[in-house]
């Protein structure tokens, strides 16, 4: 079938505000992303299962002394102690000597070293790690186990949390995971990893799967990508208002939130209209999509995967893709674009999370904190930011804030 492409009407290159060439005013104040994510909202119907981690027994303690404490809200690093036992109190410990001298109670000295929550990241592919992807359709059952096996662990020696996975059986973090990425048919972005529908009755059907499959997540692929080798282009959305409409309504249904690789200016639009609550790229978006989302933003977030940008123009060429080529492409343009837009969006208190996209072959697992540095050095966080970005925010958007994300009493 011929695949329609959707277009709102308003020039790709619509682009109102400040060039990438325009450097962020520097600022050294307290964090700015702090109210925009504890604002975050969704409806309580929508909160993922939550799954008992296995871990030390109920009465056991743990004592930190003399660390640099970074409890991911506005408050600056500050030395002190914290005792672990549902973390019953943080800064200052009544008792510490009474408690260092107790049998059951396990005592670090942090000598000043910093203690803070786990890490997180919006947006990886546990399963990849190639650059082969129509390979990883095609794996066995057994193997694909490994792989994605392999890349949890590292997620934990990365400083990416410190729990096993769900019930414990496999070493890794806690994660929410997504169904296969779904495309119109001829609109997919690597066949073997695509679940394909048109119209919204199929779209509903292909949910409905993947929810009895049990995953946490509806993923939609409803732009391209300039790798992808076609004559299709990033900036293209293949999804229509009525499909959208559907899917959106059909997760729901089933208590499921939806993410959307959403590369193309209307297939922003799309996802801010109709709900979708996580958005992935934005790389094209416009001052119309831009108010829409400032106007919603308690209901979205945006992992703009920034580091598959930077590296597909800067890695790559090792695997095949040299720069020149890249350029060619269109990511060069891409990634000044989607700067400029993040860069706008943490000005406006957007909430906008670090995810790179990772498990390709030049963003490889293993990698994650590189996110971090591009949100201070590309997007104008400061460091503190973009920490409270991997902590708190990852939290808000697991709907955990209460329980992840922070170190503080309770």
């Amino acid at each position: 079938m011929a695949l329609e492409r959707t277009d709102s009407g308003t020039s790709h290159d619509s682009r109102p505000w400040p060039s990438v060439d325009v450097a962020p005013e520097p600022y050294r104040g307290p964090p700015r992303n702090i109210e925009s994510i504890k604002d975050l909202k969704w409806e309580d119907h929508l909160q993922p299962k939550r799954y008992e981690i296995s871990g030390p027994h109920p009465e056991s303690k743990i004592l930190f002394l003399d660390v640099n404490i970074l409890d991911s809200s506005s408050r600056e690093p500050f030395r002190g102690d914290v005792l672990i036992k549902r973390f019953t109190a943080v800064g200052q410990v009544p008792d510490v000597e009474q408690l260092r001298a107790q049998v059951g109670v396990r005592v670090f000295y942090g000598k000043g070293r910093t203690l803070m929550s786990g890490l997180g990241d919006a947006y990886t592919h546990l399963t990849w790690n190639s650059g082969d992807l129509e390979q990883s359709g095609t794996l066995g059952v057994e193997e694909h186990t490994l792989l994605t096996m392999r890349s949890a662990q590292c997620f934990l020696d990365s400083g990416y949390t410190m729990y096993a996975i769900n019930a414990g059986d496999i070493p890794g973090p806690r994660y929410l995971a997504n169904g296969k990425d779904m495309a119109r048919r001829g609109g997919e972005l690597v066949g073997g990893i695509t679940a394909f529908a048109d119209g919204p009755e199929e779209m509903r059907k292909v949910i409905k799967h993947h929810v009895q499959l049990g995953v946490d997540n509806i993923k939609l692929s409803m732009s391209d990508e300039e790798a992808s080798e076609t004559t299709r282009s990033a900036q293209d959305c293949y999804f229509t208002e009525e499909e959208t409409q559907a899917c959106v309504d059909e997760a729901h249904k089933h208590g499921k939130r939806l993410c959307s690789h959403a590369c193309a200016r209307d297939s922003v639009i799309m996802s801010i209209r109709h709900g979708i609550e996580t958005i992935y790229h934005a790389s094209y978006i416009d001052d119309r999509g831009m108010y829409m989302l400032e106007q919603a933003k308690a209901k979205h977030i945006v992992a703009p995967a920034i580091n598959w940008l930077v590296c597909t123009l800067n890695d790559a060429e090792a695997f095949g893709y040299p720069r020149e080529a890249a350029e060619k492409a269109g990511y060069k343009r891409e990634l000044d674009i989607a700067i400029a837009g993040l860069r706008e969006m943490h000005r406006r208190g957007i909430v906008v999370l670090p995810g790179g996209d990772y498990g390709f072959a030049w963003t490889p697992h293993g990698t994650y904190a590189r996110d971090l540095e591009h949100f201070v050095k590309l997007l104008g966080f400061t460091e503190h930011e973009a920490i409270i970005a991997a902590t708190a925010g990852v939290a808000a958007l697991f709907m955990q804030s209460d329980e992840l994300g922070k170190v503080q009493p309770g």
